[in-house]
Parts: C-alpha cells; sequence; structure tokens
C-alpha cells in the first residue's frame, strides 16, 4: 500500500494520454493542409469535407499576450479587448488545464506545465482561425448544440457580452460589466461567437498558462497563422507581492514571513524562482533575436506601461501593425487615473496606473526581497531592475528600481 499514490498517479498520467490522444484523433481534420496529395481514397475525402488551410489567406493578425498571474495582464488583455475590430478571448487555456491535468497534482511540478503544451497549441491555432467548436473538448459539461455558460470569465471578453452574440435589454450600444454579463446574457452560443470572430480583422489571447516563448515557435512558424507574441513581464518582487495579497491562503507562508520576520522553514521557494526561472529562459531568447521571432516578438515592462500607458500603447499597436482604436485611448484615460478603491477586484483594471508600478515596495519586509534578489538577480539584471540593497532605500520612493531601458522590438 506504499507505492499506491504513485499507482494513482500513473493512472492519472495515462488518463491523461488517452483524453489528449482522443481529442487530437477526433480533431485533426481541422488542420491538414493536403499539400500535393499523390493519393486518393480517404485522404482526399478528408480534404474536400474539412477546411483547406494552407496559410493565413485573411492574413489576420494573431495577437497572443503572454504573461503569468499578477504581472499586469488583464490590463493589457484590455488593451485589445477594447479595440472594436479584435476579438479578444480571457484565458481560455484555463479549459485545457481543468480537463488534462488532475487537480490534485494541478500546480505542484513543473512537469504539470508541460502536460498541457500540446493540447493548448492545438486549441490556439484553432481559435486564432474563429473555431470556437473546438473549445467544446475541454468544457464541462459538454456544450448542448453548441450553448454553453461555462466558459472562463466570459465576462472579460467585450464581443461575448454585446450584440450580436448577446442581446440584453437596453441600449443597442449598452456594454456590460464583467459581473452583469453572464446574468444578462445568458448561455453562450458559440455558433454565434465564431461569426462575431470571423467578422473582425484580428484576433488576441491572453495567457498565463504557457510558461515561455519557445513554446510556441510551432505556433509562430505556422504558416497558417500571422502570429504575433507580447510578452509582458514584471519585477519578480512586484509579482511576489501581488501574489501575497491576491491568493492569501496559497502563499501564506510568505505572509507569516512578513508578520513574524522568520522565514518558514517549508516555505514554498518555487512560487518565486519559477517565475524568475521562466522570465529568464523566455526573455533569452527573445533578446537573442532568432530568425524565426523576427517582426513577431515585443518584450513590454510592465513598469513602463504604468508610468506611460498611452505611449507604451502606441508602441504596441505599431508593432502588431494595426491601427490605434479611439475606443482604446479613451478606456486608458478612464481606466488609468482612477479611484483605487474602484479597483479592488482582484482582476480589477481601473487603477492610477503609475502609483501602482512600484507599490510592492511598500508590501514586502526587506528580508524578503533580499531574499527574492538573490534567488532572481539573473532575471532582475536582464531586465533592469535595480537591487535594493537596504531597507532605507527599499522604502525611498524617491530611488526607482527601475531602470530606463529601451526593449526595441525585433523588426
Amino acid at each position: 500500500m506504499q507505492c499506491s499514490w504513485k499507482a494513482v498517479l500513473l493512472l492519472a498520467l495515462a488518463s491523461i494520454a488517452i483524453q489528449y490522444t482522443a481529442i487530437r484523433t477526433f480533431t485533426a481534420k481541422s488542420f491538414h493542409t493536403c499539400p500535393g496529395l499523390t493519393e486518393t481514397g480517404l485522404a482526399e475525402r478528408l480534404c474536400e469535407e474539412g477546411p483547406t488551410f494552407s496559410y493565413n489567406l485573411s492574413r489576420k493578425t494573431h495577437v497572443l499576450i503572454l504573461a503569468t498571474t499578477r504581472s499586469g495582464s488583464s490590463f493589457v488583455g484590455q488593451l485589445f479587448n477594447q479595440h472594436m475590430d479584435v476579438f479578444y478571448l480571457f484565458e481560455p487555456l484555463y479549459h485545457v488545464q481543468n480537463t488534462l491535468i488532475p487537480r490534485f497534482t494541478q500546480g505542484k511540478s513543473p512537469a504539470d506545465r508541460r502536460v498541457m503544451l500540446g493540447a493548448s497549441r492545438d486549441l490556439l491555432r484553432s481559435l486564432y482561425d474563429c473555431d470556437l467548436y473546438f473549445l467544446e473538448n475541454y468544457i464541462k459539461p459538454p456544450p448542448v448544440n453548441h450553448t454553453t455558460d461555462r466558459v472562463f470569465r466570459r465576462g472579460a471578453s467585450r464581443v461575448l457580452c454585446s450584440r450580436p452574440v448577446c442581446d440584453p435589454p437596453g441600449s443597442p450600444d449598452l456594454v456590460l460589466e464583467e459581473g452583469d454579463c453572464v446574468r444578462k446574457c445568458g448561455l453562450l452560443n458559440l455558433t454565434l461567437a465564431a461569426e462575431a470572430c470571423r467578422e473582425r480583422s484580428h484576433v488576441a489571447i491572453k495567457t498565463v498558462r504557457v510558461p515561455e516563448v519557445n513554446d510556441l515557435r510551432a505556433l509562430v512558424e505556422d504558416p497558417r497563422l500571422n502570429l504575433k507574441v507580447i510578452q509582458l513581464v514584471r519585477d519578480p518582487r512586484g509579482i511576489l507581492a501581488s501574489r501575497s495579497e491576491t491568493f492569501r491562503d496559497t502563499y501564506r507562508l510568505w505572509r507569516l514571513w512578513y508578520g513574524t520576520g522568520r522565514k518558514p522553514y517549508n516555505l514554498d521557494v518555487t512560487q518565486l524562482t519559477t517565475v524568475c526561472e521562466d522570465f529568464s529562459s523566455s526573455v533569452s531568447t527573445g533578446l537573442m533575436r532568432p530568425s524565426w521571432l523576427k517582426g513577431k516578438y515585443m518584450l513590454v515592462r510592465y513598469e513602463d506601461l504604468a508610468r506611460n500607458p498611452m505611449k507604451k500603447t502606441e508602441e504596441i499597436y505599431e508593432f502588431l501593425g494595426i491601427p490605434l482604436d479611439g475606443h482604446v485611448a479613451r478606456w486608458i484615460q478612464n481606466n488609468t487615473r482612477g479611484d483605487p478603491t474602484l479597483g479592488k477586484h482582484k482582476y480589477g483594471t481601473v487603477r492610477n496606473s503609475a502609483a501602482t508600478a512600484e507599490k510592492w515596495r511598500f508590501r514586502l519586509s526587506y528580508d524578503i526581497v533580499a531574499f527574492a534578489q538573490n534567488a532572481c538577480q539573473q532575471v532582475l539584471a536582464q531586465l533592469g531592475y535595480k537591487m535594493a540593497n537596504s531597507e532605507e532605500e527599499l522604502k525611498n520612493p524617491a530611488i526607482s528600481l527601475v531602470e530606463e531601458r529601451d526593449f526595441r522590438p525585433f523588426l
């Protein structure tokens, strides 16, 4: 009986493999390209029956916001969500993770994150082609007649909460708040959502569930896509402070350290080091400028965006080759100078952005900051974040811990 947990884990992993293989088997027809077929029969019939995507005929721009939790990704997502010609989805890979990774192991091993990469790439490929039916493979319970109320954070996508996908009572121009969307819109019709996607010129997706830009190479090089990656980074010390405040139970030992001044012996340091390692690996790839990322990758520091949101947003849209929408500019003005009490929801985006950039300095003790600096010194240097060498330096707002850096896109 001592090894029974290993047997359970092996069975769970086997089940994951079977599920993913089955999904790929039943849905692979969506992705074959049928170039120069020399055989007739089944392959020919598949090419006649299914869509053929040899390359991106529409030249839609496909945007992926690559981030980690509490790095400002919800804010960056809104820079696309507010654009009238962009179809935006918030964290669709949540459904892949929820389906393929057993609850009792989720997030406890770096290997868990790798289990879902193949499935995640397939789903992203489909969503960028506006094939929302593919998402149904990962929604529980399964949608009925392509309708469901289980799409994660549907309300974070403006298109999914407005006409014609949703027909709420009131003005045709009514924009629903996230909390009102599901209540007033009812079931999400994925057929209507797919039509709304096809009507727009660009598709943007935010995810915190892909560890590194290297994991996206197959998508970046896929001729069926016009994928551009916006990698959002933030000072790991700031991420730690934000997570400790937001996910209070998960990060309770860090909070205990802050409260008592004593580091717990069983502190899970991987909650910090995994972020730094992923950032370092991904940023190293991006800054080396490999040929496959040319014109496809832009590194954005949250601190730069928070301090000058309009300027940085203009740079992002210029890199993407998409005209900046007036709705986006108005949203920035209304949501970066607002009353911070309006942004108390943990995924809220209303805040005084400049004031939040280094607010973490007053939420962590110097002992914790020194520990984080030692653990993450490589990536701090890569990204231009300065060390705080004393308690006084840490708490002095006149001393910036962010160097001036110009991370120009690789064009």
